[in-house]
């Protein structure tokens, strides 16, 4: 693999930051300190790519993100990875929403870029697998990186979770409990993720030998309304599901909301599942079972690529992990 700007400074025992002034022929470096980076740079055979002298530079010291999620637990998450990681180098963060659908998406990245010159970008989902959203952006040359992309991974680097394997897991383990009727509200229909659970949740019927039964699938938008909706259907059923998986905490916040008001004792009478491990989660009532999607790795993971300044189809994968509270139990012997 080529040497990052990582390397050098590892190599070199100097920071980052410190290799770019050397890079960049600034002053204020010790003759020791810029022959140690430079014989790093020649033993690692080191060629800075156009991202890494982008961003070297330093021209406005920002970098943005740019994102179209509805679940602001979700959102935090991400910033907060982010801002740590710009921390260490010095980098403001602005964070830029959007409409992944519009069609003067290109035309708003343009004037962002155009406006605060900003060194690099990083794409949060939906926008992540935006055509017009990445053909802007490398149409004028400016790095950036994806978070869990659903298309065309060789495009750029990107961070990712097993979206699949996670639901997967989580499906297993609701079967793992005796539950043989266990329901399912699917993403936002813009975000890949969205398939990707769903599939996952389907694998694992499909492995226990249970039938997919669509009328215990229901669509939702990742926010609360749309998982009130969705377990309103589910549970007006003649024979309603004894489990409930959301895709994402926020909907199955939702869940737990009509299963309070409909009197249903949790998770005697339903168990609930969610999908994220934001701060709500363990706030709910019963403490919410879900997976532990490592969102703000992911976004400190995603602003490091950006400022190593690596590029190509490079893809680091965080691992899920189960995350088991209150709000799953066996079902009721029937």
């Amino acid at each position: 693999m080529r040497a990052t700007i990582k390397d050098v400074s590892a190599r070199a025992g100097v920071s980052t930051k410190t290799v770019s002034r050397v890079l960049n022929r600034e002053k204020y470096v010790s003759d020791e300190v810029r022959r140690r980076v430079e014989e790093a740079i020649e033993a690692l055979s080191f060629q800075p790519s156009a991202a890494a002298r982008m961003l070297a530079g330093k021209r406005s010291h920002q970098i943005a993100l740019i994102y179209d999620n509805h679940s602001p637990h979700y959102i935090h998450q991400i910033q907060t990875g982010i801002w740590e990681r710009c921390i260490e180098e010095g980098v403001r963060l602005l964070a830029q929403p959007s409409d992944a659908a519009s069609p003067s998406l290109a035309a708003e990245i343009g004037g962002l870029i155009d406006q605060t010159q900003v060194d690099g970008v990083i794409l949060s989902s939906p926008v992540t697998d935006s055509v017009a959203a990445l053909e802007e952006l490398d149409r004028r040359g400016v790095p950036y990186v994806r978070i869990s992309p659903g298309t065309d991974h060789g495009r750029s680097p990107s961070v990712s979770m097993d979206d699949v394997q996670a639901a997967d897991d989580m499906t297993t383990h609701l079967i793992s409990l005796g539950h043989k009727r266990i329901g399912f509200i699917i993403g936002h229909v813009n975000h890949t993720a969205s398939d990707l659970r769903l599939f996952g949740y389907r694998r694992a019927l499909d492995r226990a030998g249970l039938p997919f039964e669509p009328r215990y699938v229901r669509q939702g938008f990742f926010d609360f309304a749309s998982g009130e909706a969705a377990a309103d259907a589910m549970l007006d059923l003649p024979i309603p599901p004894t489990a409930i998986f959301a895709s994402n905490d926020d909907m199955a916040a939702g869940v737990l909301t009509v299963a309070h008001r409909r009197g249903m004792a949790l998770p005697g009478d339903l168990s609930v599942a969610g999908f994220d491990d934001t701060a709500l989660a363990s706030q709910l009532w019963p403490p919410l079972t879900t997976v532990r999607q490592p969102t703000r790795q992911l976004a400190h993971a995603a602003a490091s690529l950006l400022f190593e300044g690596v590029e190509g189809p490079v893809n680091r994968r965080l691992a899920h992990e189960l995350v088991l509270r209150g709000s799953t139990a066996p079902p009721k012997a029937s």
